[in-house]
């Protein structure tokens, strides 16, 4: 069978669809013109690499020459791969809610030959049942109200666009400070399961900015009660299924209420933000349970997910051998059969693995009901995961979604970098710097990132996500190294997004002012799987002013959540990312390192929680910023640390040992 256009992409995702007989475009000017041309209507398809329902519907749909057929008589089809392209998906995605439906992947939405959304939904049968007509007759169905009733789809389509550029909230000013960012996260508290963590119903996702909303509460106030429901989500997970205990890494979500069933894609950001997590809880708890697996993590990241001995893949898929799981279950005989009877035996209990099978006739490894071990039995264990582990890699393996995708890397190249200056691992922050050179160099042209790097091919524009994330990165091994570079750097990338994604309001459009093929510029603010990027934008900005001196960051951050906040206020939960840079507005705390050997105090403040600190290295005085109330405390030319918010500072701190008492002791009223 001849291949499609798609064959000429580098998209993982795209490529899985080359040999499909229906004649894809992929997304941009030309299958927009294609479709002007001939005046049919667009059938759009988004989906990613790793999402198992995407898969079911292409086999069952996009594989049959049948409907195939259908499909190329009646529409221009066009195929996007959502990583690539989130603008495109958050634009038919939003377009999807205003029509009233859920969301989801493959996403499937029909526009007008302009590229207007008309209607849609998500996955489809191939054949009726259940009351749901099949693919085929909705495709016919669609094709003919697009002939015979266009002022209908004209109607459609003026709705659905007054329902995408209207704003979702009062545009009156509304002022969220300490008590807004206190009762939020007690009412999120309260909807966690004290037992079980996360939500009280599945499938349960990790909602890493709102575990990172409570955990900043905790800091905040003192009070037990926002730790403990991170604290035992992260627990919960890390003994559940959803954490692989043979390669490491978490997959995307449970199924179940447990933890224990995973749905077994592994996603870089994901895992990402709970490296981000799972440090700051082994800071503040000693629990090694919480260092093991972000230490498994990055060794997860080492073995499977580095790419050219630099930057990270975006994601491992869920299936193999056409089923999902397959790489990851284990039935009793097999464990018995690598392992031998005594140590099978031993595996099993502490890993639930019975005859029966704990799920669909096989076993998903868990410790969520494993019996206490001796010292010397948890040293065994470690011995058989890696005899299982080596059969596991002689496995069909599951498809590895291999491009690089900027905004995905920045989260995790700032994850590390924090997590190894918190937890006193020099080599994940090099692991960082080399992530970070790979972005700021291959996939950079000038002072702007492209979005996604593949087979030497590079997406540009970037998104403001990509700049945002990148940009945090940036911050985040300026502080864990005291290299300049990377501040300036940041300062760079921040130029460039102003310049590229800047609205009148001080809020940021997704895409960029000179993107192809975008028919609508949004500017979302809600959070998704990762923290959106104005709410990481507000955060980036707020630390450029601190580490530059410069006035107009802090400004233009006041700007941009004054802008945002009475969205955040209409649905406080979906902008945990916004909350979370109100808090580090409200509550950062400037640690001042200064003199010709400050290093000692600069590893010192590096031990301080990471969210709210920002760590000022300078080799004397003269080198703060020229307005610095630090300038007059730290005169004397001496080595010391002064810990400083708002225009105040502490009495300078002479041992870096006295550091982290001075740190917990209020120095100003005053913010950021």
């Amino acid at each position: 069978m001849p291949e499609n256009r798609l064959a000429r992409e580098t998209s993982p995702y795209l490529l899985q669809h080359k040999d499909n007989p229906v004649q894809w475009w992929p997304w941009g000017p030309a299958a927009l013109a294609e479709a002007q041309r001939t005046g049919r209507p667009i059938l759009l398809s988004i989906g990613y690499a790793a999402c198992h329902w995407c898969h079911v519907m292409a086999h069952e749909s996009f594989e049959d020459p049948a409907t195939a057929t259908v499909m190329n008589a009646l529409f221009v089809n066009i195929k996007v791969d959502r990583e690539e392209r989130p603008d495109v998906d958050h634009l038919y995605m939003s377009a999807l809610h205003a029509l009233g439906e859920p969301g989801g992947w493959p996403l499937t939405m029909f526009l007008t030959p302009g590229g207007a959304p008309v209607w849609g939904g998500t996955y489809f049968p191939k054949v009726a049942r259940y009351g749901r007509p099949s693919f085929v007759e909705i495709c016919r169905e669609i094709a003919r109200v697009f002939e015979e009733e266009p002022e209908r789809v004209a109607g459609n389509a003026a709705a659905i666009g007054r329902a995408l550029l209207t704003r979702r909230a009062a545009t009156d000013a509304v002022d969220l400070g300490r008590r807004e960012l206190d009762e939020v996260a007690r009412q999120i508290a309260a909807l966690f399961d004290p037992e079980l963590g996360g939500p009280r119903t599945a499938p349960k996702f990790p909602q890493a900015p709102v575990l990172e909303l409570l955990w900043r509460a905790g800091l905040r106030t003192g009070d037990d009660t926002f730790f403990a429901p991170v604290e035992t989500t992260l627990t919960r997970m890390s003994l559940g299924g959803i954490w692989d205990h043979l390669g490491g890494g978490f997959a995307r979500y449970s199924v179940d209420d447990r933890w224990h069933v995973p749905h077994f894609e592994k996603m870089l950001y994901d895992n990402a933000q709970l490296l981000t997590l799972l440090t700051l809880a082994h800071a503040r708890t000693g629990n090694p349970l919480y260092r093991d697996r972000a230490t498994g993590i990055v060794a997860w990241l080492d073995r499977e997910m580095t790419i050219a001995g630099s930057a990270f893949a975006a994601s491992l898929d869920a299936d193999s051998e056409g089923a999902e799981g397959k790489f990851y279950t284990w039935t009793l005989d097999e464990i018995l059969g690598h392992l031998g009877p005594g140590d099978g035996a031993l595996f099993a209990a502490a890993y639930g693995v019975t005859a029966a099978g704990n799920w669909e006739g096989t076993n998903v490894l868990h410790q969520l009901d494993a019996p206490d071990l001796s010292e010397s039995n948890r040293i065994r264990l470690e011995s058989l995961r890696a005899t299982l582990l080596a059969v596991r890699n002689r496995r069909p393996r599951p498809g590895l979604d291999d491009k690089i995708l900027a905004d995905w890397n920045g989260l995790m190249i700032a994850a590390l970098a924090d997590a190894g200056a918190l937890l006193g691992e020099p080599g994940w922050i090099d692991r960082a710097a080399r992530a970070f050179q790979f972005v700021a160099g291959t996939m950079s042209r000038g002072d702007r990132l492209g979005h996604a790097w593949r087979a030497g091919r590079l997406t540009l524009p970037g998104l403001a996500s990509d700049h945002a994330m990148m940009i945090k990165a940036a911050l985040a091994l300026h502080e864990a190294t005291g290299e300049p570079a990377y501040l300036g750097r940041a300062q760079a990338w921040q130029a460039a997004l102003d310049d590229h994604h800047l609205a009148p309001d001080g809020s940021y459009f997704l895409a960029a002012d000179d993107a192809e093929a975008v028919v609508l510029r949004l500017r979302p603010s809600e959070d998704d799987a990762s923290p959106n990027a104005q709410g990481i934008t507000a955060q980036n900005l707020i630390r450029l002013s601190v580490l530059t001196g410069e006035d107009r960051y802090r400004e233009q951050a006041d700007r941009l959540i004054a802008t945002l906040s009475p969205l955040a206020a209409a649905n406080l939960f979906a902008h945990a990312a916004l909350l979370n840079a109100i808090d580090l507005r409200l509550h950062g705390t400037e640690i001042v390192c200064v003199g010709p050997d400050n290093a000692a105090f600069a590893t010192a403040a590096l031990q301080l929680p990471f969210l709210n600190r920002i760590v000022l290295r300078a080799p004397a005085a003269t080198a703060l910023p020229a307005r610095h109330p630090a300038h007059s405390l730290a005169a004397d030319g001496g080595t010391m640390a002064l810990v400083c918010a708002g225009e105040r500072c502490s009495l300078p701190v002479t041992t870096p040992e006295q550091l982290a008492a001075a740190a917990a002791r209020p120095t100003a009223a005053a913010a950021l």
